[in-house]
């Protein structure tokens, strides 16, 4: 596989950061060889909310493989490749030493965890989510609930929300507790 050449960095002080993504491909996930590494391990819930994010949107992300003689071991995307298996998928091919490719397993996903909530910002997006899929909105309740944005087990809506007569067409629903309202937060 023949190697990229790094451009030159726009300022010479700051190191060149090396683009390893060597081609994109689609690839029936079915191919595509678990990592025997992955440490990561995904419950029903998880599950069920790709699944349901899968089905309601499609795909929005390639997985990342890295090429070896056995063929292409995911590095990243292990549920979406186990979740639709006959289907073809975008992938990222990327030229890693198995280190590096150890390095990215491990640290991938945590470090896109190490992002913290904006709480406003957080409130804002969800309230304009509207999903049919019950696996993924019981995963946005539990994200404002974590976010403290919808207290534990709340079961009724706040009493400064503006209450709506059931025949009116309703502006908001709570993903937690199934409120509706209109005007407002």
């Amino acid at each position: 596989m023949a190697k990229k050449k790094q451009p030159e960095p726009a300022d010479p002080t700051v190191p060149a950061i090396r683009d390893r993504i060597v081609d994109f491909r689609r690839v029936k996930a079915g191919m595509l060889i678990p990592n025997e590494k992955n440490w990561r391990k995904h419950g029903e819930k998880q599950r069920a909310a790709m699944a349901g994010i899968l089905r309601e949107v499609g795909y929005v992300d390639a997985l990342m493989v890295r090429e070896t003689d056995a063929g292409y071991v995911l590095l990243d995307g292990h549920l979406r490749a186990e979740t639709t298996p006959d289907q073809e998928v975008p992938v990222l091919v990327v030229d890693l030493t198995q280190a590096e490719a150890d390095l990215v397993l491990a640290t991938f996903d945590p470090i896109a965890a190490l992002a913290e909530t904006g709480a406003a910002e957080l409130d804002a997006l969800i309230r304009e989510i509207d999903t049919g899929d019950e696996a993924l909105a019981e995963l946005v309740a539990g994200m404002a609930e974590d976010a403290g944005i919808v207290p534990p087990d709340a079961k009724y809506a706040p009493e400064d929300f503006k209450k709506v007569d059931e025949n009116i067409e309703v502006e908001h629903t709570c993903p937690h507790c199934g409120f509706q309202w209109s005007g407002g937060k």
